[in-house]
């Protein structure tokens, strides 16, 4: 009788890569010729999976999930890191062939339709999260981490990409900073400025004074912008919560007759793809938010197959991208 050691060797990879193949592992990355050439080996062998050998028919789990929005869509116009993660998300699910259903505002609007994964995008409230658990405990949060529930996220690391801006600019010899950002909830600060002020003034570089917040749109940037620079006294560095907001932040300064970054440096985060084209050009962290919901889909599929119960935090990777509005 085959093995897959069998099947590993004559296709000249690991056992691990024919296991996963056999198994439709979603998050393994091998070309298709590979897939196509250890099929064929395991075929030739005549090799049976466990599940053959039970006489137990091997069918292939449909997947029906539910993608909870908990922001309005209008979001996804002011700020393309939404439109990103929801992209990866139907991306996926697509490629995966897996039914898909999306709600806004953490309104989960379904009748009787069969959901065997949910993710939660953004913050969510103790009561969406008790909704959603009554369809399935098949959960990843996606752009948030709740680390008291036994649930996967994908989350990005915001409080280390804080630290990463301040230090760049203290390094830079700034002596004050100031923020620019935005709130999804006006009762939850943001993780950026909870960091950045805590870390901050563990530098000795931010005052609360200095500290501006709105929403995640262009148009508060510029309002906040503008307010700040009408003080007089103001910051010399600036670290904007996304790029969406730095953009207005760019006009007021443009408006008030500053350089940049002769007169002000700043920082954003996200990386959309105007960003490269503002002027000057966005210093910015690139963040893969389109990786996020690509990876929140592979969790669910994954747990549902394995029948995994230890929850899973995967943090996407960020870096910065120094262009013209830094020194």
């Amino acid at each position: 009788m085959a093995t897959l050691k069998d099947i590993a060797t004559e296709a000249g990879v690991s056992l691990a890569t024919v296991s996963r193949v056999l198994n439709d592992d979603p998050t393994l990355s091998v070309k298709e010729e590979t897939k196509r050439r250890i099929f064929e080996i395991a075929e030739k062998l005549e090799y049976k999976t466990t599940s053959s050998r039970r006489n137990v028919p091997n069918k292939k789990q449909k997947h029906h999930f539910l993608a909870l929005y908990n922001y309005k869509q209008e979001a996804e116009v002011n700020d393309p890191y939404y439109l990103s993660i929801r992209h990866g998300i139907e991306t996926q699910c697509d490629k995966l062939g897996v039914e898909l259903t999306s709600c806004y505002e953490s309104k989960i609007q379904l009748e009787k339709n069969h959901i065997n994964g949910i993710l939660l995008v953004g913050r969510t409230s103790p009561e969406v999260l008790a909704q959603a658990k009554k369809y399935t405990d098949n959960i990843c949060y996606v752009d948030f981490t709740e680390h008291n529930q036994p649930y996967d996220s994908v989350d990005i690391d915001l409080t280390r990409i804080s630290k990463e801006i301040t230090d760049f600019f203290v390094d830079q010899g700034y002596q004050r900073i100031g923020f620019i950002g935005g709130q999804d909830d006006i009762n939850t600060p943001d993780i950026r400025e909870v960091a950045f002020a805590e870390y901050g003034k563990l530098k000795q570089v931010v005052s609360e004074s200095d500290i501006y917040r709105g929403d995640f749109s262009s148009s508060s940037g510029y309002k906040l912008a503008k307010e700040m620079l009408s003080k007089g006294n103001h910051p010399n560095a600036l670290f904007i919560a996304s790029d969406s907001i730095a953009i207005g932040v760019l006009r007021a300064i443009h408006e008030h007759g500053l350089s940049i970054p002769q007169d002000i440096s700043l920082i954003s985060v996200n990386d959309i793809p105007t960003a490269k084209f503002t002027f000057p050009s966005l210093s910015t962290v690139r963040i893969h938010s389109e990786m996020m919901g690509i990876q929140g889909v592979n969790l669910l599929i994954e747990k549902s197959r394995d029948g995994r119960t230890i929850p899973l935090r995967t943090y996407v990777p960020s870096k910065l991208k120094l262009r013209d509005t830094t020194k």
